[in-house]
């Protein structure tokens, strides 16, 4: 290609880019309307757009944040809702409270009740939000929480309390003492 060739060639392009550049000056802008998106915003990780669109506000809502205690075991399901220094019982409620059958006292059914109802009663007092401790029995026993752990922590989320943290607090031994059972074991 020669020089005049190439010049002919930039003058054909510019024309069409002027055009575009001249609608877009005159198209109107709203405040509602999107920035365009370019391959190169795709590339960096997504379109972020105008940042300050995006503010997050947080609104804390007012009111007193509570410790539920969690202690599940095979059998039963406890739940105790203390305040923060966990010197003062707000509410508690068990699994044994709600059914009738021994058997059915560590079911999720009951302690997902159980929850239900220690979080009514901790709502009635100004509880919002409540932190969440779940034990299992540990030490010489089971380290894994029962059945009724989780729906209790589902009831609680879903009986309107704010959940701040969920913690395991069950008490595993660094060496313990002689395991109940003796030399050969426990015989079946």
């Amino acid at each position: 290609m020669s020089e005049t060739e190439k010049n002919e060639a930039v003058e054909k392009v510019e024309p069409k880019a002027q055009e575009k550049r001249d609608a877009a000056a005159e198209a109107p802008r709203h405040a509602s309307a999107e920035p365009t998106r370019h391959s190169s915003d795709q590339q960096r990780g997504g379109f972020r757009g105008r940042e300050d669109r995006f503010e997050r506000k947080y609104i804390a809502k007012e009111g007193k944040w509570a410790v539920a205690h969690i202690f599940s075991s095979k059998n039963d399901t406890i739940i105790t809702i203390t305040d923060l220094s966990g010197a003062e019982t707000i509410a508690k409620a068990s699994g044994g409270m709600i059914v009738k059958n021994g058997r059915e006292e560590g079911s999720p059914y009951a302690a997902m009740q159980a929850a239900f109802k220690a979080s009514d009663k901790a709502k009635e007092r100004g509880i919002v939000g409540i932190n969440i401790r779940v034990r299992a029995p540990g030490g010489h026993g089971t380290k894994t929480p029962g059945s009724g752990a989780q729906a209790a922590i589902r009831a609680l989320a879903r009986s309107g309390l704010r959940i701040g943290k969920i913690e395991d607090v069950t008490p595993v031994p660094t060496d313990s003492t002689k395991r109940p059972g003796g030399k050969r074991g426990r015989r079946v």
